[in-house]
């Protein structure tokens, strides 16, 4: 399936010298993806989201503290971009009909424009969230930057291409976002402990754990078997160590990232809905 937004002739030359020394093939058919996303993204939230939030909660936005309008605004874009990345990854996979019949050594070889252009635009964000985490890491927290930086890593190497069928697959994790950033603005809204944040609060639950730890375990064990069959597999294009090595850390890092706050995310869940009985129980 080719991608249904051909790249300019002017950013493929400016980005062929990169492409080269960095060996990421196809990353020149994709700049022109990566680069306006990361432009959106920063408008959305260095403009958009102070100015239309203001606007449409005159009594909860102004009165924030600045760190808090940061994640304000960070969520805002993030609950933007997941809705959008969601629908372009679904529809993707159940178009292409290339990925489809791909076998295991297509699954890790294997490039489709329009599989690279859902990946451009998921490089986008990462780097886009990279320079976020890494610029207020005091609010965002290390997890959040070493989740990007892998991510990033992840969307990048996918250009060479690697493992394209698999990133796509990946972006699924995003199924869950939605809720989560839902879930943070009731927490602002003062909507804490309402009935509307414990159905929205069980929605997060099941998508994430579906989404990031079933779906993704699932992927990420089928990923490390094509992997080891295309490094096995006679005549067909060799493996490189390094660049196994790499995808695999920075996957498994996101995984053991998704199990962790997973389970912080119970913790938060039943802390919010606790009834005061159970405290004085507690308590005495």
């Amino acid at each position: 399936m080719r991608d249904p937004l051909p790249a300019p002739t002017s950013f493929i030359n400016a980005t062929l010298p990169l492409s080269r020394t960095l060996s990421l093939r196809t990353l020149p058919l994709h700049t022109h993806e990566i680069l306006p996303s990361f432009a959106l993204y920063t408008f959305l939230s260095t403009y958009l989201s102070p100015t239309l939030s203001t606007a449409l909660f005159p009594r909860t936005y102004p009165h924030l503290s600045p760190k808090t309008k940061i994640n304000w605004d960070v969520h805002f874009t993030s609950l933007l971009q997941s809705c959008f990345i969601n629908t372009a990854a679904l529809t993707v996979i159940w178009l292409d009909g290339e990925r489809w019949a791909w076998g295991a050594t297509e699954r890790v070889w294997g490039y489709t424009g329009a599989t690279g252009m859902v990946q451009g635009f998921s490089a986008g964000y990462f780097l886009w969230d990279l320079g976020m985490s890494a610029k207020d890491v005091d609010v965002h927290g290390w997890g959040s930057l070493v989740h990007a930086a892998s991510a990033l890593a992840v969307s990048m190497l996918g250009f060479r291409p690697f493992c394209n069928y698999y990133g796509l697959n990946f972006i699924l994790y995003e199924l869950s976002t939605p809720f989560l950033n839902v879930h943070w603005f009731m927490d602002k809204l003062g909507m804490t402990g309402s009935r509307a944040q414990l159905v929205n609060g069980m929605a997060l639950i099941t998508s994430f754990g579906g989404s990031r730890l079933v779906w993704g375990t699932y992927q990420s064990v089928r990923m490390y078997q094509d992997i080891w069959t295309a490094w096995q597999t006679p005549g067909a294009l060799p493996v490189p160590p390094w660049l196994a090595l790499a995808y695999v850390i920075s996957n498994t890092t996101l995984s053991v990232l998704n199990f962790y706050w997973f389970g912080k995310m119970i913790q938060a869940l039943m802390k919010r809905f606790e009834t005061p009985g159970k405290d004085e129980k507690k308590r005495e």
